[in-house]
């Protein structure tokens, strides 16, 4: 018996998403964590290898999303791999992954919506952070047909000033800076690419989803690879166009690299509109990454590993409107505290952590060369990490495993 089925009977979330929807969850995940957040750190730590390291993370998200959407497939419910892990692996399995998760993301959450404040208003950043989470909370309330359409509306707007960044630099600026100088070993090519993995995570939420998507078995493994092929090749060219607008060095320090580049480049004018960009960016990836978490916190609290009040789901709306808004608490108060840098590398680890689980319930179902390369890819970028991050996200997943065990102890002991 499992722990949901002891638990008893929940209600079920509605399966209104289709393809496109899910495709476009996934990319206000992706494309608007990557590129206005990840691509300086990364550039930090890579220098003019900064390309080598996007494609070793794409390489490792690609294996991670093909485990994901075998495994969605199979079990179609809301979760993602706190699901899988514990029906694969075993709950304690499922619980280190639903926990990491829920912390990595949340940290991830804070740090999109700090980007809103930095690129609407720098002065009040916090404040205007905090602003941003309590709107998409209550947004998320209310369903998600309304999520969805207006994700929907915000990657085509992100998508459009993205093209119109690459055009501008590639066909109308200047290239000079990409050179074939090297200055970094392979350690901090690693580095960059678990700093740049946190851009490529977003189409988890897609299988966090799978309660909500019709056709499941169908939808969720087309969706997946779809918003990831789109996402690599806006990646891709972003940041060619960048680098050659401002060179590795100054990548690594910009603030705000993709309105510097254009300025770099000859078209200052430009800049409040790639500003505009990043904010809605940051918005539809911070609202995708609400809609996730939030069902993570479901599953988990369905199987009795978080308050079990979490699992309600508001009978009008069909949202689990519970989940959201505790979510959305935790996350406006890191909002208020936490720096945006740090919390990439934070977010990073626990997601990587995720994934190796991820691949680790896949290999259980077969075809096993790419869950093996896919498990051993997230081991080694999370530990490639910078010594803080792995040092904060060892201790927080430690923390969990314990909660866990004192838990799994006291449920014992009241048989």
């Amino acid at each position: 018996m499992t722990p949901a089925s002891a638990s008893g009977p929940h209600p079920e979330l509605r399966r209104r998403l289709g393809t496109v929807d899910a495709v476009t969850i996934g990319l206000g995940s992706m494309i608007g964590a990557g590129i206005f957040v990840a691509l300086g750190p990364a550039a930090a730590a890579a220098g003019p290898l900064l390309l080598i390291g996007l494609a070793l993370a794409a390489v490792v998200a690609y294996c991670n999303a093909t485990a994901s959407a075998r495994l969605a497939a199979r079990y179609p419910q809301s979760g993602g791999t706190y699901v899988y892990g514990r029906e694969r692996l075993g709950p304690f399995w499922g619980y280190t992954a639903g926990f990491s998760f829920i912390v990595g993301k949340t940290a991830s959450c804070a740090a999109m919506a700090l980007t809103v404040g930095f690129y609407l208003w720098p002065a009040g950043a916090h404040a205007v952070a905090v602003a941003a989470v309590v709107a998409l909370t209550a947004l998320t309330y209310l369903g998600i047909e309304k999520s969805a359409l207006l994700t929907r509306v915000l990657v085509a707007v992100v998508l459009g000033v993205l093209a119109a960044v690459v055009v501008l630099i590639v066909g109308f600026g200047s290239a000079d800076h990409i050179g074939l100088r090297v200055d970094a070993g392979p350690g901090a090519v690693l580095q960059a690419a678990g700093l740049l993995f946190f851009a490529f995570a977003g189409y988890a939420r897609i299988a966090t989803l799978g309660e909500e998507v019709r056709d499941p078995a169908r939808t969720i493994p087309r969706a997946i690879p779809i918003a990831l092929g789109i996402t690599l090749v806006v990646y891709a060219a972003v940041t060619l166009a960048v680098l050659g607008a401002l060179g590795s060095a100054g990548l690594a320090t910009a603030t705000a690299p993709l309105a510097d580049a254009v300025t770099a480049a000859g078209f200052g004018g430009f800049a409040p509109v790639v500003r505009a960009g990043a904010v809605v960016a940051a918005v539809g990836a911070l609202l995708a990454l609400l809609l996730g978490v939030s069902r993570t916190v479901l599953a988990m609290a369905r199987d009795r590993h978080l308050p079990y009040a979490l699992a309600a789901v508001h009978p009008r709306f069909g949202s689990p409107h519970r989940a959201g808004v505790a979510v959305g608490i935790a996350v406006a108060v890191l909002a208020a505290v936490l720096d945006v840098r740090g919390a990439i590398g934070f977010s990073s680890f626990a997601v990587l952590l995720y994934y190796a689980i991820t691949n680790a319930a896949a290999y259980t179902l077969g075809r096993r060369p790419v869950p093996v390369l896919g498990l051993v890819g997230c081991l080694v970028l999370a530990f490639s990490l910078p010594l803080t991050s792995v040092l904060a996200g060892v201790a927080v997943v430690t923390v969990g495993a314990l909660g866990y065990a004192v838990s799994r102890a006291v449920a014992q002991r009241d048989r």
